[in-house]
């Protein structure tokens, strides 16, 4: 039994049930497909799914239940992209922690980067205009610069709140919470409609983005797998204190031995230049440093005079 709280290595964790592509849910993904693509084919013949956004933003619903206003502009936050995955996330980490794997986090980051990537795609491309800025009566207002279609908050509330139920690890778990998920991504793409900031047929296409990246996540899976692997490697790595030593040594000077044997050397005394015999500051002093000084008759006198008295 373990005491310790530190990461088990992947072979010795027991590895979490990854859902794979099942022929059920390629067989959904194949209709699905065919849903979104039908939903774009409508509104850009501007056949009756045009018309039915018409239908539906001249009715003007802000208008008709003017008292649940507020509530609605509240509510539909939990569409929004940015409060959601904060939230999401943090239980998500939760989960991380009393789990021992990353994968619920894996799950969340790369459902929200194919989210991204498709719907914002999608946005971009097509640039339809939203029913506040709509600049005639019947037209799909596509291509004109807009970025409404799909609705991005009701993708993300499809895919933010359908991780949830991806990730369940009980069947009951699992049919609560894609119930839950459902409520509110058909609430925040209702609520959308209620204050005129999407047509109807946006709604339908950001359902069917989300869906799409629900069910497109088993492909997914052995990438997270490998991920997480790589991941956990690097963080035992970083525990072990392997990545944070110098890569290349440090230079150390030599250090001389104290009982080291003297060289000749040096036992050399330093040269010294001699200095001339016409100087008369220090003549003396270096006659006797050539000397050694301690030669000469005690009584012998040394300079001119010397001479002189011999004479």
């Amino acid at each position: 039994m373990r005491t310790n709280d530190e990461l088990v290595p992947a072979e010795e964790r027991s590895q979490p049930v990854r859902p794979r592509m099942t022929r059920t849910r390629l067989g959904i993904f194949v209709a699905t497909s065919v849903v979104y693509v039908a939903i774009v084919v409508g509104v850009l013949t501007t056949s009756w799914p045009v018309r039915f956004d018409w239908q539906v933003m001249l009715f003007r619903p802000y208008k008709q239940w003017p008292e649940i206003h507020t509530f609605l502009d509240y509510f539909v936050v939990l569409g929004q992209r940015g409060p959601t995955a904060v939230a999401v996330a943090a239980w998500l980490g939760w989960c991380t922690y009393r789990q021992k794997t990353l994968r619920p986090l894996l799950v969340l980051g790369t459902s929200l980067l194919l989210l991204n990537a498709t719907v914002g795609a999608a946005k971009i491309g097509m640039g339809r205009l939203g029913p506040h800025y709509a600049t005639a009566v019947g037209s799909n207002e596509m291509f004109a610069g807009g970025d409404i279609f799909p609705s991005g908050h009701t993708a993300n509330a499809v895919v933010t709140w359908g991780v949830l139920a991806y990730l369940a690890t009980t069947p009951r778990t699992r049919r609560i919470s894609s119930v839950c998920a459902a409520m509110l991504a058909l609430g925040v793409g209702m609520t959308t409609v209620y204050l005129g900031t999407h047509w109807m047929s946006d709604v339908t296409l950001g359902w069917t983005a989300g869906l799409l990246v629900l069910l497109a996540l088993p492909w997914f899976e052995p990438l997270m797998a490998r991920t997480e692997a790589w991941l956990l490697g690097v963080w035992l790595r970083l525990r072990s204190g392997r990545l944070l030593t110098a890569p290349f040594p440090v230079p150390v000077a030599a250090s001389v031995p104290l009982g080291a044997p003297r060289t000749p050397a040096d036992d050399e005394l330093p040269v010294r230049e001699p200095v001339g015999a016409g100087s008369r500051s220090g003549g003396g002093t270096a006659a006797r440093a050539a000397g050694g000084g301690s030669h000469l008759p005690r009584g012998a006198s040394f300079g001119p005079s010397a001479g002189r008295g011999r004479a």
